[in-house]
């Protein structure tokens, strides 16, 4: 047993330890807690053997008519759909059969969701199939049925009839964190239930206008479209969906739809076949940090508003061009890509309250959200006039002349000043001849002389905010000022 004495000499050494370091009580606080050494790999064996069984093989298959094209050419169609947009013409020979035949159209992957036979894939796997086959891992075929696809999300939702299926159970894709382990499970290559593994590289990538989608560097290929990606504890947190390629095949970069997304998505697709999104009405940009500034603003936040369509939802509102929206419903809207998402997730026929920033103030604008459907822009062009001779630029470097009442009634706005000629400061920032000036610094212009005059007092230090509108595109230019 140790004797007090000899405990007393310890703490009396290590006493003397700390007062010949000198180290501050505050500085042993704060030390840094030490990083926890990784040991070993996840062992993802268990995960696969209980995930792997609910995870399908989807074949489609597209009915032709015999002489439309040579050995290869539904593979190059494929290919030319996908990566442009749309296949080229089908040659066509009058002297070939014209009987109809199934050719195999492509590969794709799935999952189940219930265990009453409800799947989901990529809507590309299944757009124009005439018949769709799933394929499980203990070789059982079925033929499903498509509920519905939405090319928005790129989400279909599939049916067989079937009971007792395994089936994978879904995660909360809001929760994920980057680095966290993930696997993905499908058919590259038609190599049914090939599993890869990797992690999250980053959340909410923007590459959809109304997706956040998860990147990770979980190697995904041709075939793996509409399988899942899980995490560690077995459930779905997204579809793989793209990848990010130059040779058409993995390069490190994979894209997945969040599952919150996904289910949203076939909950309306199960009840109605189609998916309805609100919409405003509206066009918007982002907000620079410039733009921010000279309005007030403080921080780049928001989403400017650059047209409002004529007799639309957003106008009826009382949304005016040069707004900057704030927040939708109370969220925030901290970038441009947070609109349409928020907009498109609200109910069609609810009415949304929209906090926009308009001349130095905060304004709550009660909006009705109405179905989205193409917007349809008129764009008008303003005639500009020619300056006087020898008549000198305002401050900023511009000549301006007045709108017509014509002019105005055709362009629907009430005041504004064409511009005639541009330079100087103001052509460096961007503006050119046609352009209309409809505010400066959160003053709204009504003619040509009061714009002159605001020109005439601007603060020389400082950078001036002109809501620029061209043809059917407003948005601000910040004309920095000679130093």
């Amino acid at each position: 047993m140790t004797s007090k004495k000899s405990v007393r000499v310890v703490l009396s050494a290590l006493l003397l330890t700390f007062a010949g370091l000198s180290v501050p009580t505050a500085a042993l606080a704060a030390a840094p807690v030490p990083t926890p050494v990784v040991t070993g790999l996840p062992d993802f064996t268990d995960l696969i053997e209980k995930a792997g069984p609910a995870v399908v093989n989807i074949r489609t298959t597209e009915r032709v008519r015999m002489g439309q094209g040579g050995p290869g050419e539904e593979e190059m169609q494929e290919f030319l759909r996908r990566f442009f947009g749309q296949p080229i013409p089908r040659r066509r020979s009058p002297q070939q059969p014209q009987e109809e035949q199934e050719v195999q159209r492509g590969v794709g992957s799935g999952f189940i969701i219930s265990d009453d036979g409800f799947m989901l894939t990529n809507a590309h796997v299944v757009e124009g199939a005439d018949e769709v086959t799933v394929t499980m891992t203990d070789r059982r075929e079925f033929k499903a049925k498509v509920l519905g696809a939405d090319r928005r999300s790129d989400v279909a939702l599939l049916k067989v009839s079937a009971t007792n299926l395994p089936y994978l159970r879904t995660g909360d894709s809001s929760k994920i964190r980057v680095g966290e382990w993930v696997i993905a499970i499908g058919s590259p290559f038609n190599l049914d239930n090939t599993v890869t593994a990797g992690i999250i590289s980053a959340k909410s990538r923007d590459t959809g206008e109304y997706l956040p989608l998860i990147q990770s560097d979980v190697a995904v290929n041709p075939g793996n479209s509409g399988g899942p990606l899980i995490n560690m504890r077995g459930e779905v947190i997204g579809i793989n969906s793209q990848i990010a390629t130059l040779s058409g095949a993995y390069n490190g970069i994979s894209f997945a739809v969040p599952i919150d997304e996904v289910m949203r998505v076939a909950d309306q697709l199960k009840k109605t076949g189609r998916v309805t999104r609100g919409r405003l009405g509206v066009q918007i940009s982002e907000v620079t940090r410039d733009v921010a500034e000279s309005l007030g603003l403080g921080k780049a936040r928001g989403a400017e508003v650059s047209m409002v369509e004529a007799g639309g939802p957003a106008e009826k509102g009382g949304i005016k061009v040069g707004d900057i929206i704030l927040k939708f419903n109370g969220q925030p809207i901290d970038t441009t890509r947070d609109l349409p998402r928020l907009v498109g997730a609200a109910k069609v026929g609810t009415q949304a309250s929209v906090t926009v920033w308009r001349r130095g103030a905060q304004l709550d604008v009660p909006v009705t959200i109405v179905a989205l459907e193409d917007d349809k822009a008129v764009a008008a062009k303003p005639q500009p006039g020619k300056p006087t001779p020898g008549a000198a630029p305002n401050a900023l470097g511009l000549h301006v002349s007045n709108l017509t009442a014509e002019q105005r009634r055709g362009l629907k706005i009430e005041g504004g000043v064409v511009v005639d000629a541009s330079e100087g400061r103001a052509a460096t920032a961007g503006v050119r001849t046609g352009d209309l000036i409809l505010q400066m610094n959160n003053v709204e212009i009504k003619d040509v002389a009061q714009f002159n005059a605001l020109a005439s007092k601007l603060d020389p230090k400082k950078s001036v905010a002109v809501l620029v509108r061209r043809e059917s595109v407003t948005q601000y230019i910040v004309i920095k000022p000679v130093r």
